[in-house]
């Protein structure tokens, strides 16, 4: 995620941008489609069928464990544990199963206006279980059945509570269908780069922002980011817009009364905070990046031609990032389009979010984004974190190659930038964690961006440029589809460089102060000050 700019800034951005590292805002991570040809929505029935709704483990290698489990043979049904043990976020994801597949069905209507929506959720017991949670907050609760057989539903905070008809002895396979009224217009609020998240309405649909912990708004959910499953998105909507979502479009067909369904099929196991799904009057711009890989961009109609200069560049910065980290980790990949004054852009899976803001200002600023989102797809996405505690890997890495590209294209210099966050370090580790030490409130705070670059531009001097990029490509390479962490990344560094870097990292990632830069003596912290 990367946090987008007002116009005064994007207007001074340029300039400032070199000279100036201190008081640069955060953003999430989003990327951007190359634009080839563009397509205009229409009725007609599209591409080809749907996969089945099972067979893949929403628990990853690596993944927390969810919770409890009654691991001895006929053991007596309990409930699942209400979360699966993160310290910063206690309630997120649940114990005592886990998810194979969602199926989400969307009737959507109108901006800020409620609609119906069913999520069927495929799961496995990994205990025999009495009851089980769901993370699920908001909206208006109608009907949940298991395995077809109504079951007693209660809501505790933003849990709910799902007692089922019999027990499900562990191992066993379950359907939970949740029927319910969304409401697109909830929205939560922190003090950090994120700000406002939740459903994010647009001038005629919404956009998801769920990062980090939103997807509950949306639909209920195994709410955690190493938890992930294939989602299937079935989304209505009105004759005059369209729908996006996470993956490929399975099939677009026009209803007896004229509304569109639109199937999109993720096909790739996806964590909660990083689903998404659009409704608007969008233009599909559709091209091809490095390899023959499908690019499609969902925009505003009226914002096509005035995002296109820098969506184009979609397939130049894959080759860029590719020549780094290996091969592009999904099945296709497009930017979103947001016609909304978010305050930053998301990693959504295969499809980012950015703001039309970073669009429409100056390419350097717009490629700053565009590479920080794109350069998720590796690391945060197809490589997720073990824990909360562990986000220094997902933006630390993006801002790390988003200052690269920029140094690599006539842009500020890495050491330069580098140099700036070193000076104010101690004073964000003061008020925001060192990088591996965050509380939930300073998840997002500047500490889990630059700060973060900063540990990899050390290490990168601690051991040399080629060691440095044969450890990113081993880091990408082993953890492809899986969750890990802070201790996996220091013991495959160790492996890679061929020599023990726990001694090195551990204060750079945990320290109350900043350690000396190798190969930078005269570098000096600033005070801090309270």
């Amino acid at each position: 995620m990367r946090a987008a700019r007002t116009r005064p800034q994007r207007e001074q951005a340029a300039g400032e941008e070199r000279t100036v590292l201190r008081g640069l805002r955060t953003r999430r991570t989003a990327f951007v489609l190359t634009l080839g040809s563009t397509v205009g929505i229409a009725a007609a029935t599209v591409l080809i069928g749907l996969p089945g709704e099972g067979g893949h483990s929403s628990d990853p290698p690596g993944a927390i464990a969810p919770g409890p489990s009654a691991a001895r043979a006929g053991a007596d049904p309990s409930p699942g544990a209400r979360g699966i043990g993160d310290p910063l976020m206690p309630l997120a994801g649940n114990g005592g199963y886990t998810v194979r597949h969602y199926a989400l069905d969307f009737d959507w209507r109108a901006p800020r206006t409620p609609f119906e929506a069913v999520a069927t959720i495929s799961a496995t017991a990994t205990q025999a279980l009495s009851r089980f949670d769901l993370d699920f907050a908001g909206n208006t609760l109608r009907t949940v059945t298991v395995d077809g057989l109504e079951a007693k539903a209660v809501r505790d905070g933003d849990e709910l509570v799902v007692t089922p008809a019999k027990p499900i002895p562990q191992g066993g396979a379950f359907t939970v269908r949740v029927a319910y009224t969304a409401d697109p217009t909830q929205q939560r609020h922190r003090g950090d780069a994120v700000g406002t998240y939740g459903w994010v309405p647009t001038p005629d649909g919404t956009l998801l922002f769920a990062q980090p912990d939103g997807a509950k708004m949306i639909f209920p959910s195994n709410d955690h980011p190493s938890l992930r499953a294939p989602v299937t998105f079935r989304i209505t909507t009105p004759s005059g817009l369209g729908a996006v979502a996470n993956g490929r479009l399975v099939e677009r067909t026009q209803q007896p009364d004229g509304r569109l369904r639109w199937t999109y099929d993720s096909e790739h196991p996806v964590s909660p905070q990083l689903v998404q799904m659009a409704v608007g009057k969008f233009t599909f711009a559709e091209s091809t990046g490095p390899h023959g890989l499908p690019l499609r961009d969902a925009v505003p109609d009226d914002l096509v031609d005035g995002t296109k200069e820098y969506r184009s560049l979609t397939a130049e910065h894959l080759e860029w990032l590719e020549e780094r980290l290996g091969p592009y980790p999904f099945h296709r990949y497009g930017v979103l389009v947001g016609d909304t004054d978010l305050p930053a852009a998301l990693e959504t899976q295969s499809l980012s979010v950015v703001p039309k803001g970073d669009l429409l200002g100056d390419r350097a600023g717009a490629e700053r984004n565009l590479v920080h989102e794109l350069a998720h797809q590796w690391t945060g996405d197809s490589v997720a974190i073990r824990r909360w505690s562990d986000l220094w890997l997902s933006e630390g890495h993006a801002r790390f190659y988003e200052r690269l590209y920029a140094e690599t294209h006539d842009g500020p210099g890495m050491e330069d930038a580098m140099r700036l966050a070193y000076e104010q370090h101690d004073q964000w580790r003061h008020d925001a964690g060192a990088p591996a030490e965050p509380s939930a409130p300073t998840l997002f705070k500047q500490m889990r961006y630059d700060g973060s670059a900063l540990v990899l531009y050390a290490l990168r001097e601690k051991v040399g440029e080629e060691t440095f990029d044969k450890i990113e490509r081993a880091w990408v390479t082993k953890y492809r589809d899986r969750a890990a962490g802070t201790e996996d990344f220091v013991a495959l560094a160790s492996e890679t460089a061929g020599q023990d870097l726990e001694p090195f990292l551990t204060p750079w990632l945990h320290g109350s102060h900043t350690p000396p830069m190798p190969g930078h003596p005269d570098w000096q912290v600033d005070p801090v000050e309270d």
